[in-house]
């Protein structure tokens, strides 16, 4: 501890000056002599001790590998501490990473939601602006795809002409995503996959992202408010933001647990927890505390006979939620015209996806 050999040569030292000591006279029985000589040893020691790690130190400085490394291991324990992900949610989906593209398996009915919800998010976007490419309708649109899974929302919308950042926090996940995007070469130039959570990608792609989709996802999240937040810090501003999730009712609990679940197993059993079902309106709350406007809120309605997909307009069970985040401040809208002729559609979009 005090270096070896020289911290034993003090010792020797020490006790040795404590031994001439102990032959003056009135030394003996000498209390205070006694506290003394403590002292100074203690001191002695100390001192050595302290020149010693003084010296190391300055001879074997700490490399700047070792200090990044620190920080970003400090960095993710802080970010794992304060996140949206939820670990047990991460253990369901971990057994079923490999299944993602199985179209008649346990992710099948997410498979047939694409009919819908990628016809919304396209003729949403295009709604908003004039500037579109014949074949690539969303060119030039850059998209985040959070909580992708294997890429099954990502890759249609890459399909589209988007340049696609897919995440999510289960590596597994990103893994099969890769290696299914990797069987179409356009798809491997447009869409790139990664393993992390929203909150670990907020520095480095603040207010990056056109759009941001977040499907079936926010109903698995830890902490939701954080989850728009971030969502907002990521994306530009009069950029749009896709919800798809389940309401939380007393119908949603018969028919998205009870029955899909336990009954015709068209999900895996404890896929969902209904305690974590978020009705439209504390989303909307939710979402406009965090500056953005929901323009529109769709019912969803899944039939497990045909396997299909259609819009409703109760959200008793599920739906559809496209937001907008506020522009600039001092700076017009200028997607104002458009959100206008978006609110006299009666539905949206869903008139052209049913």
């Amino acid at each position: 501890m005090w270096g070896g050999g020289g911290a034993a040569r003090a010792l020797t030292c020490a006790l040795g000056r404590r031994r001439a000591a102990a032959a003056l006279p009135g030394a003996a029985g000498d209390d205070h002599a006694d506290l003394s000589f403590q002292t100074g040893l203690r001191g002695t020691l100390w001192n050595y001790n302290w020149k010693m790690q003084l010296k190391s130190s300055s001879t074997l400085p700490v490399s700047l590998t070792e200090i990044k490394s620190t920080m970003l291991t400090m960095k993710r324990l802080r970010s794992t501490s304060h996140s949206s992900v939820d670990s047990k949610e991460m253990k369901k989906f971990q057994l079923l990473a490999h299944k993602w593209w199985d179209e008649e398996g346990e992710y099948s009915a997410l498979h047939s939601m694409n009919d819908i919800r990628v016809p919304f998010i396209r003729d949403t976007l295009l709604n908003m602006s004039s500037n579109y490419h014949l074949g690539n309708p969303l060119s030039g649109v850059k998209i985040l795809d959070v909580g992708c899974g294997g890429g099954l929302l990502s890759e249609p919308l890459g399909r589209l002409g988007a340049s696609v950042t897919g995440i999510d926090p289960l590596e597994d996940n990103i893994r099969t995503a890769d290696r299914h995007k990797s069987f179409d070469p356009v798809l491997a130039k447009r869409i790139q996959y990664k393993s992390s959570s929203l909150e670990e990608i907020v520095e480095e792609c603040m207010e990056t992202f056109d759009v941001i989709v977040a499907s079936e996802v926010v109903e698995h999240v830890a902490d939701l408010e954080m989850f728009i937040k971030c969502c907002s810090q990521v994306l530009k501003p009069e950029g749009s933001l896709f919800i798809t999730t389940i309401n939380k009712t007393q119908l949603s609990y018969v028919l998205g647990i009870v029955v899909a679940e336990k009954i015709l197993g068209i999900v895996p059993e404890g896929t969902h927890e209904w305690e974590k079902f978020v009705p439209p309106k504390e989303l909307e709350h939710l979402l406009e505390s965090n500056g953005f406007s929901v323009k529109t809120v769709n019912g969803m309605l899944y039939n497990p006979l045909s396997g299909s997909w259609s819009w409703m307009e109760s959200t008793s069970i599920n739906y559809a939620m496209h937001a907008v985040k506020s522009g600039a401040v001092g700076q017009p809208s200028p997607t104002g015209a458009l959100s206008e002729m978006e609110s006299e559609q009666p539905s949206a979009t869903a008139g052209t996806t049913m």
